[in-house]
C-alpha cells in the first residue's frame, strides 16, 4: 500500500464515487467532500498528501481551496479538476500554486500519471527541505572527513568558491564523493536556502535527458498530455548539480551551452523563454580533455563547465585517511543499527589500508556497514571480510574461491551482489520500490535507477 492520503473534493457524486474506487484500488487512502467548505474543514483536521479539487462549485470553489492550502497546508499538493470553460482560471490556480490540473472527464490513466509526477515533485521539495534542515550541518567543510594534503588542497578550494557563482566542475573516479563536494558548496554559499537539484546524465535516457533538463509544453510529442515543469526551473535560486556531464550527447550538450550563455531556455515545444537563477554545478568521472580532443565533447562548452576545476583524489592516493573514515563509518552505522562495534583490529585495518579500494570511499563505506550488520563481535576483524569481494584480504577458509585462469571481474561480482540485495528487498516488499528503497536505505529514484540498469523484472508467482 501506498499510505499516501487523498482528500478528493467534487460536487458531482458520480465523480466521487468512481475516482474514489479507483485511487482505492492503486493503494492511496482517500477521503471525498462534496463542496470546498467541507474540504476545508477536513484540511483543519487532517493532513493530506494530495488534495484535489472541483474549480466550480458552490460556496468555496477550488481557488478558495487552493490559497487555504498554500496558507495553512503548504506541504499539501494541490491538483485542479476542471471542465474546459473554465481552463483558463486553472490555468490562474497553477501561477497561484496549484501543482497541475486536469480536464473532465477525467482519464483514470492520465490521474495516475499526474498523481505519480505530484509525489515525486513532493518527495523532490521534502527531500531539499530535509537537506536545508539536516544537512546544513553535515555539509560543513569541518564535517567532510580528509586530513591527507591532497584533500586539504580541495577543501581550500571549496572555501574559495563556495559562496560565489562560479561554474565549477568537480572530477574524479566513481565513488569519490563527486556529489558530496557539489552539496558542500551550494550549502556554504548563499544560495543554501534554495533547492539543490542533481541530475545523474548517465542514469537517463538521452532522448529523456532533455525533456528531464528543460521539461516540455503539453502536445510538444507523443505522450506529451500535459506540462511538466524541468530541472532548471525546480532549481531557480539554488543550485543544478550535473552528475556525469561527459554522458551527454553532443546536441544536447549545445542546448546547455546556450541555457549557460544566456541564462533562459524554452520548454520542449515552447516559445516563451524561461528566465532562471540557477548555478550549475556538474561532475564527472571521465577524461572531459580527451573526449574534447576526440571530438566527443564540445570544446565550448568544456570551458564554460570548466570554469572552476575541482580534482577529488581516488582514495589509494589519500591512504592516510582511510583510518579516519574506517573509525567515522563503524561509529555512525553502529549508531543506526543500534550495534555494539567499538573499533577495529590493528590486522584488520592494515588490511584496509593495504587494498586498492576500485570503488573508492563509496565501497569503502559499504564496506563498512555490511560489517557491522553482519557482526557480532565488539571490533571488527580481518576474518570479518568476505573473500569473493576482497580476495586480496583473504584468510583460510573451508570452502575457498577459485579464481579462473582467466581471471575474475570484481566489478561483475559486485553487480552481481547488488542485484542480488535489490531482488531480495523488491520480493520483501511485494516490489512496492519506496518500501524496497527504505529496506535499503536510499533514495526511491536510486534504486529504479539501479532496477533499470539491471533490467530487474518482477516474475509472475
Amino acid at each position: 500500500m501506498l499510505n499516501e492520503k487523498i482528500l478528493l473534493i467534487d460536487d458531482s457524486p458520480e465523480i466521487l464515487e468512481n475516482l474514489s474506487e479507483y485511487l482505492s484500488s492503486l493503494g492511496y487512502d482517500v477521503t471525498t467532500a462534496s463542496d470546498g467548505t467541507s474540504g476545508i474543514h477536513l484540511i483543519e483536521k487532517q493532513f493530506y498528501d494530495i488534495i484535489l479539487t472541483d474549480m466550480k462549485m458552490q460556496g468555496a470553489d477550488g481557488m478558495e481551496v487552493l490559497r487555504y492550502v498554500k496558507e495553512h497546508s503548504v506541504e499539501s499538493i494541490c491538483i485542479i479538476l476542471t471542465g474546459y470553460g473554465t481552463i483558463r482560471n486553472a490555468v490562474e490556480a497553477i501561477k497561484n500554486g496549484a501543482f497541475d490540473y486536469l480536464t473532465k472527464p477525467v482519464k483514470l490513466d492520465e490521474i495516475s500519471i499526474t498523481l505519480d509526477r505530484a509525489l515525486e515533485y513532493r518527495n523532490l521539495k521534502r527531500e531539499n527541505t530535509n537537506l536545508r534542515n539536516q544537512l546544513k550541518k553535515k555539509y560543513q567543510f569541518k564535517n567532510i572527513i580528509g586530513e591527507s594534503p591532497a584533500m586539504q588542497s580541495v577543501f581550500e578550494t571549496i572555501e574559495k568558491v563556495a559562496d560565489t557563482d562560479s561554474t565549477v566542475l568537480i572530477l574524479g573516479e566513481s565513488g569519490t564523493g563527486k556529489e558530496l563536494i557539489a552539496r558542500a558548496l551550494h550549502y556554504n554559499s548563499y544560495r543554501k536556502d534554495g533547492p539543490f537539484v542533481p541530475v545523474n546524465c548517465a542514469a537517463i535516457p538521452s532522448e529523456l535527458l532533455e525533456s528531464e533538463l528543460f521539461g516540455h509544453e503539453k502536445g510538444a510529442f507523443t505522450n506529451a498530455i500535459r506540462t511538466r515543469i524541468g530541472r532548471f526551473e525546480l532549481a531557480n535560486g539554488g543550485t543544478l548539480f550535473l552528475d556525469e556531464i561527459g554522458d551527454m550527447n553532443p546536441n544536447l550538450q549545445a542546448k546547455l551551452l546556450r541555457v549557460l550563455q544566456e541564462r533562459q531556455f524554452e520548454r520542449i515545444g515552447g516559445v516563451k523563454p524561461i528566465k532562471v537563477d540557477i548555478r550549475i554545478i556538474s561532475a564527472t568521472h571521465q577524461d572531459l580533455k580527451k573526449a574534447v580532443l576526440e571530438k566527443k565533447f564540445r570544446e565550448d562548452l568544456y570551458y564554460r563547465l570548466n570554469v572552476i576545476p575541482i580534482q577529488i583524489p581516488p582514495l589509494r592516493e589519500r591512504k592516510s585517511d582511510i583510518p579516519l573514515l574506517v573509525h567515522h563509518f563503524i561509529n555512525l552505522y553502529s549508531r543506526s543499527r543500534k550495534k555494539k562495534i567499538t573499533g577495529i583490529t590493528d590486522e584488520a585495518m592494515k588490511g584496509l589500508m593495504d587494498y586498492q579500494w576500485p570503488g573508492n570511499v563509496r565501497e569503502l563505506e559499504n564496506m563498512i556497514e555490511r560489517l557491522i550488520i553482519l557482526s557480532n563481535r565488539e571490533r571488527i576483524d580481518l576474518t570479518d571480510f568476505p573473500e569473493r569481494i576482497f580476495p586480496s584480504l583473504s584468510h583460510e577458509s573451508d570452502h575457498p574461491i577459485e579464481i579462473p585462469e582467466e581471471g575474475l571481474s570484481l566489478e561483475s561480482a559486485l553487480n552481481e551482489y547488488e542485484k542480488q540485495l535489490i531482488l531480495k528487498a523488491l520480493n520483501k516488499s511485494g516490489w512496492v520500490k519506496n518500501k524496497a528503497a527504505q529496506l535499503l536505505h536510499m533514495n526511491r529514484t536510486t534504486l529504479i535507477e539501479k532496477i533499470k540498469r539491471q533490467n530487474l523484472q518482477r516474475t509472475p508467482s
